[in-house]
């Protein structure tokens, strides 16, 4: 197996209030601190438009090879937009009933039983402002409490409303209490297509996608998605696998999930659709898929065999990368982010402080293919030098 010469990414980012363009600048942040860090070189293009995959070109040079690749980016954005650009109760009121649907159709059940910790995340910004409705509202009735006038509660109701808007929401928004609250808004949607006119956007992504695998003389394809992005590349890949089931014949499709969401949506019993699409994939003979875990993100199914929990347990499993991001941060940089959860979640697409086996710039824009990262280990680290007997030796375990 040769090192990349020229590929093509398919990306699908996560619950994010980013557009394409923001997920460009990203990445370019990114490639610098991985180019430092591994000593190449990495340009990245303008972004371009493609219908709902907008590209950008990054190039990637090293001592002795060269790589070419398009990264598409396959953002959902505008959904986030739309959710979060509601007025305050409404997006209380559905973000509760989202969390009731969830509930009532077997996920919260499904996250304790494979992943305790997600299920923790699951309910914890509904109890977090729950517990502040109930402050507000002792605040308020603190005059029957202590037996005051009627009249007290003029007072009371008024500071009761000051420390709700004043004091709780600003605390809680540094939590993105309520962006989390959309977030069960879109997992509901992808779990039953129905709402946000999830079929409709899935149906336009999947033209997009569909254009970019018909892209000539290309040694690698890479559909990488990340958390609630998973869910999406999943319907995406799906969708087209069943309606052209030689799609990808004659090709090289990686399909890497990073801190994947895929059972946050799958486990609802309304995402029959969504199961059906992991199938799919996990019994496509032409993708290889790697799925990479880190034992520090809560917000992912830590160990859980996604094809086998979606009932494919006879199917291929995905390759589980474990990684460690204390790992590929310096100790200052993980002791600054390693108590914010979010903060840590988004590392899978962050750029390294040093070297490690796992990198997502490496992978989506360096000359090993992507599938030889499942070997990787902290002793087992990318090798970016090659000639032509050590190229040989090692990308023989990518065969």
């Amino acid at each position: 197996m040769d090192n990349i010469k020229k590929r093509v990414v398919l990306h699908f980012p996560g619950f994010e209030p980013l557009d394409a363009a923001a997920h460009r600048a990203r990445y370019e942040r990114s490639a610098r601190q991985s180019a430092a860090v591994w000593d190449f070189s990495a340009s990245i293009e303008e972004l371009k438009n493609f219908g709902r995959a907008p590209y950008f070109d990054v190039t990637a040079t090293g001592a002795d090879w060269q790589t070419q690749s398009r990264v598409h980016i396959v953002d959902h954005n505008d959904l986030v937009a739309v959710l979060n650009g509601r007025p305050f109760f409404t997006r209380l009121l559905h973000g509760y009933l989202a969390a009731a649907k969830v509930a009532f159709t077997g996920g919260m059940v499904g996250y304790f039983r494979h992943a305790w910790r997600f299920g923790l995340f699951f309910i914890f910004p509904f109890l977090l402002m729950l517990a502040g409705f109930l402050a507000s509202l002792l605040i308020a009735f603190t005059p029957n409490i202590l037996g005051l006038p009627a009249w007290s509660h003029i007072g009371s109701i008024a500071l009761a409303v000051a420390f709700f808007v004043y004091v709780f929401l600003p605390q809680a928004e540094k939590l993105h209490t309520l962006h989390l609250f959309s977030d069960w808004e879109m997992a509901v949607a992808m779990a039953g297509l129905n709402g946000l006119g999830a079929e409709q956007w899935l149906e336009a992504s999947a033209i997009s996608v569909r254009q970019a695998l018909d892209e000539p003389d290309i040694d690698e394809f890479v559909i990488s998605s990340h958390s609630m992005g998973s869910s999406v590349a999943t319907h995406v890949l799906g969708l087209l696998l069943e309606r052209e089931p030689d799609l990808l014949q004659g090709r090289r499709v990686v399909f890497t999930t990073l801190g994947s969401a895929i059972l946050q949506c799958a486990l609802m019993r309304s995402a029959s659709v969504l199961r059906s699409r992991v199938g799919l994939i996990a019994r496509c003979k032409e993708i290889f898929w790697l799925d990479v875990h880190c034992l520090t993100d809560a917000i992912h199914f830590y160990k859980a065999k996604v094809a086998a929990v979606c009932g494919h347990e006879d199917a291929e499993q995905a390759s589980i990368l474990y990684v460690r991001f204390k790992q590929m941060l310096s100790a200052k940089h993980y002791a600054k982010i390693k108590r914010d959860f979010l903060r840590v979640h988004r590392q899978y697409v962050l750029g390294p402080d040093v070297k490690a086996f796992f990198d997502f710039t490496l992978m989506t824009a360096g000359p090993l293919p992507a599938s030889l990262f499942a070997e990787f280990s902290p002793k087992k680290l990318p090798e970016l030098t090659f000639n032509s007997g050590e190229e040989a030796q090692a990308l023989s375990i990518g065969r």
